[in-house]
């Protein structure tokens, strides 16, 4: 088996998790899991084919999808070294707004989501004793929206990170984990139905944002990055 680094990334199709894929390639191998398969299809033969990037189909809601994508990593590739938590997706803002099932569709994606994915590489990492979790916030939460679900859900995320780097602290098999919680403000990504353009971040400034994470010395564990575009006050 080479030695090669192994990332799996979540919600691989499009916006952050595209961009990443894109960066890292060079570099690593990669697992590219979502619930679209086309467009990771798309993307891994961009890449050099299964060799050089694995699709696998997962809704990280379903906990059984999402042991497969596991599953399926290690038999292909033998190993996991990093994992970027990142599917997600949004809401209007406004409590009148949004259909029950789509909050919780969005909740069980943003919330479960990153809690089965931690769940089911994690035994993985403590076994080789290191590795690294990189999981996608946002400066939604930090600071509340006004009428906004999403800002909850990623509230949650945050916490889930934060819990997770504290737990793996008290393990004798897992204080060589790093785990890191990148916090985008406004991006211009498929995730704004009205997409804002110049004026925000680009996806690649957050996968280049990953990067400097995730290439950091080994004893060296960048907790939280919060970035916004410059012309973003809050």
């Amino acid at each position: 088996m080479s030695e090669e680094k192994v990332l799996l990334i979540t919600g691989a199709s499009s916006g952050i998790g595209r961009a990443t894929t894109r960066l890292m390639a060079g570099d690593r191998r990669l697992v590219l899991a979502g619930r679209r398969v086309e467009p990771l299809e798309e993307l891994a033969a961009e890449l050099g084919g299964p060799e050089r990037a694995l699709v696998v189909g997962c809704d990280v809601g379903e906990w059984d999808q999402v042991e497969t994508m596991t599953a399926a990593a290690i038999e292909a590739f033998g190993r996991i070294d990093e994992v970027f938590a990142n599917a997600g997706f949004g809401a209007s803002r406004g409590f009148l707004e949004e259909s029950p099932e789509h909050w919780k569709s969005m909740v069980q994606t943003n919330v479960l989501g990153t809690a089965l994915t931690i769940r089911s590489t994690l035994p993985h990492l403590l076994e080789r004793g290191s590795g690294h979790f990189i999981v996608t916030s946002s400066i939604a939460g930090r600071r509340v929206l006004p009428g906004s679900l999403y800002s909850a859900t990623k509230f949650a995320t945050t916490a889930i990170g934060e819990a997770l780097r504290q737990e793996l602290r008290s393990r004798d098999d897992g204080k060589n984990i790093k785990v890191t919680l990148i916090e985008p403000g406004m991006v211009d990504t498929d995730f704004f139905e009205n997409r804002p353009g110049e004026s925000a971040l680009k996806d690649e400034d957050i996968a280049r944002t990953i990067q400097f994470a995730l290439d950091q010395p080994e004893g060296v564990d960048l907790n939280e990055i919060l970035i916004r575009p410059i012309s973003q006050a809050t």
